[in-house]
């Protein structure tokens, strides 16, 4: 009988491995539906063609003509009965479903349980996955006499959905819990109590669950709505003990359906005491065997395709050679009193990993060989692929002090400015393990964290590092921040905050603490995103602005300078220019004096006029110079040309740039030699001469 449940186990797991179906219940059921035949089961449930896996044909190319006549041979076989002698699968055939038999299994559709109250009556529908909201009314009429028209059908996880929603659209697990209301129907004396359920649905219960092996209480709210499925499930996030393998005491007699809601479970209002454990493995426990169909095993998080390795009855001290999680002290993320923000920060960013990342990468390693195999028949994914995914992924710490995260991500260019994430992690909050392995290592959430924000991290484990770390929020955010932080308790954290640097100062926009979920911090970080694009468009724009104004202002100054140059081109210019006149004038007066001094000298030199009446000969010369003036005066004939030359230099004619001439012959006197007379020259008594400028 042992081995028979140990087969199932097994069974049973390589079932929920292939279809990824997380519901214990759902899979036991497909499973004796087939007799607990692994490969029909599949077939019933995976994409097929013709009732037959996709992946036959190629199994027999792949293993020759012997396996094609071994498939023939199967083919013709009868087909399996359910009789009590028929034993299950072997594991060994579990880990090859591509060898059974080739009998044809039609797929089933899903069906869903719903469990509906209403007033004193409860109503049990089952309907196809493919069906809408509006069958299970038509269904509810008839049962309950009430029309569609008054009918609130309520209880959805999604909140409200119209009549025309498809069910499979809403992802629901196999059984659902529901309640109607009929606000219009006034209640009579029959339904008393059950108008005290329908209040009870509303009412808020205080459950006070205390783990017994960590020794410690949880005060958990929930509204009676909420179904002690649900409970579980959350109380498995916390506690990291699997759904299947809590053991419970305090629930009352009336709550043995896991789907019924804590206001029909008879708990006690307003609070209710509990106590959780987790119960030996599935291998050791005949009893859990028997009751793992009445459990419900589910993974609120998306894309996790392993559950805890408990679950295959494995402890996670044997599978990775450790002590319990209990016994086992972790490391501190962060050494005590560090000097150097940039060395904690390093040491941080390795631990982070080895403690998380790390854990991740060994869980999955032990399934990775069955996913390897199964991932190129179903799907034809290489098995590469498949273990890649176990790749170190959790997000990229800043590396250095605060004030130089905030350098990079406030004060670069406002295209290039990022958010600023802060993750401050305590490790004596009993969240920090889920929000660390499934938050903050989330694919999601590191892709998203990387190209959006720059995240920086810190331990506030030990009072040391906190009080470090509330002295720099102070000094970068001021008090306010500080306080905030100091007010949250150790059961709040891990705390993500985001910060947005502003013109004047840094705005905290969220405080994320460490209850959450992956859509719901994926929803917040969104949403500082939008805050911040909204206000980094307008930084943008701003700052485009300014460069614009400084570019025209650096256009109107370089114009300026170069106007400045031209004009100081222009007046160095006009300055020589001036400065060459006053040469020139200086030079040319220098000339002039010089002219008037040898004017003045042989004007003196000259011999006085004689009388028209004396003893000697006169000649009388008339010079008309080239302004038309005439210049008279009388000469002794005995005189040399050289006084006649001086006399006419002395007016300002000198006889080297002036030629002497007569008018009639023509000759030119100033060629004739200066020492002969006037006589000599033929000049007298009288002439008349002209003065010319030589050429």
């Amino acid at each position: 009988m042992a081995s028979d449940s140990m087969d199932r186990e097994i069974i049973l797991a390589d079932f929920q491995a292939c279809t990824g179906i997380d519901n214990i219940a759902e899979a036991i059921t497909l499973l004796e539906l087939n007799n607990w035949d692994l490969v029909a089961a599949i077939n019933g449930v995976m994409p097929q063609e013709n009732g037959i896996l996709q992946s036959e044909a190629s199994q027999a190319n792949i293993y020759g003509p012997h396996s094609q006549a071994a498939t023939a041979e199967a083919a013709v076989a009868p087909p399996a009965t359910s009789s009590s002698s028929s034993s299950p699968p072997s594991s060994s055939s579990a880990f090859c479903p591509v060898l059974p038999s080739r009998h044809i299994v039609e797929r089933q559709p899903r069906m869903l349980n719903f469990r509906v109250e209403y007033r004193q009556r409860t109503v049990e529908v089952v309907v196809e996955e493919g069906s809408a909201v509006g069958e299970i009314k038509h269904i509810l009429e008839t049962e309950l006499q009430v029309p569609i028209s008054k009918m609130q059908l309520k209880g959805w996880k999604s909140g409200d959905v119209s009549d025309i929603t498809v069910l499979r659209s809403l992802h629901l697990p196999k059984n659902n819990s529901l309640y109607v209301l009929t606000p219009d129907i006034a209640p009579t004396a029959s339904t008393s109590q059950n108008s005290v359920l329908q209040e009870s649905l509303n009412q808020n219960f205080l459950l006070v669950i205390s783990h017994r092996e960590a020794q410690r209480d949880y005060n958990l709210n929930f509204p009676g709505s909420r179904t002690i499925q649900e409970v579980k499930r959350n109380v498995s996030d916390l506690t990291n003990i699997p759904v299947r393998h809590q053991q419970w005491e305090g629930w009352p007699a009336a709550a043995s359906d896991d789907s019924m809601t804590l206001a029909a479970s008879g708990i006690s209002y307003p609070c209710h005491h509990l106590s959780v454990c987790r119960r030996s493995s599935p291998a050791n426990n005949q009893e859990a065997t028997e009751e793992c169909a009445d459990v419900h095993m589910v993974s609120d998080s998306e894309g996790d395709d392993f559950e805890d390795a408990s679950e295959f009855g494995v402890d996670e001290s044997e599978m990775f050679g450790m002590g319990s999680s209990t016994g086992c002290r972790k490391a501190a993320l962060m050494p005590e009193n560090s000097e150097n923000e940039s060395d904690a920060l390093l040491h941080f960013t390795a631990e982070f990993s080895t403690r998380y990342v790390l854990s991740i990468v060994l869980r999955g390693l032990c399934f990775s060989m069955m996913w390897k195999i199964l991932a190129f028949f179903f799907t034809g994914q290489s098995p590469l692929c498949v273990c890649c995914r176990y790749g170190e992924c959790h997000p990229v710490f800043f590396i250095g002090t605060l004030e130089a995260a905030s350098q990079e991500a406030f004060y670069g260019k406002a295209r290039d400015r990022k958010l600023l994430a802060i993750y401050l992690h305590n490790d004596e909050s009993v969240l920090s393990n889920v929000f660390c392995s499934q938050m903050m290592c989330a694919d999601s959430i590191v892709a998203y964290l990387s190209q959006n924000f720059i995240t920086w991290a810190w331990d506030v484990t030990k009072e040391a590092n906190k009080a470090r770390l509330l002295t720099i929020c102070t000094r970068h955010f001021g008090s306010v921040v500080a306080q905030t932080i100091r007010t949250y308790k150790t059961d709040q954290f891990p705390l993500l905050l985001t910060v947005m640097g502003k013109r004047t100062s840094n705005e905290v926009l969220n405080v994320i603490q460490g209850n959450t979920t992956v859509d719901e911090l994926m929803m917040r970080l969104m949403g500082a995103m939008e805050i911040f694009s909204a206000q980094q468009q307008e930084d943008i724009k701003d700052e485009d602005e300014r460069e614009a104004r400084e570019m025209v202002k650096r256009e109107q100054d370089e114009a300026y300078q170069l106007s400045l140059e031209a004009d100081r081109k222009k007046r160095e210019a006009q300055e020589r220019e001036q400065a060459e006149q006053l040469r020139l004038q200086q030079i040319q007066k220098e000339a002039d004096d010089e002219k008037e001094a040898i004017r003045l000298s042989l004007e003196h030199a000259l011999p006085p006029e004689p009388a028209e009446e004396g003893g000697e000969p006169i000649s009388k010369l008339r010079i008309r110079t080239p302004s038309g003036e005439f210049l008279v005066r009388r000469f002794l004939g005995s005189t040399k040309l050289q006084v006649l030359f001086d006399f006419v230099a002395s007016k300002g004619y000198p006889w080297d740039d002036f030629k002497l001439l007569t008018t009639f012959p023509r000759r030119n006197i100033t060629q004739l030699d200066p020492a002969s007379s006037l006589l000599e020259a033929k000049l007298f008594p009288q002439e008349t001469l002209f003065l010319e400028a030589k050429e």
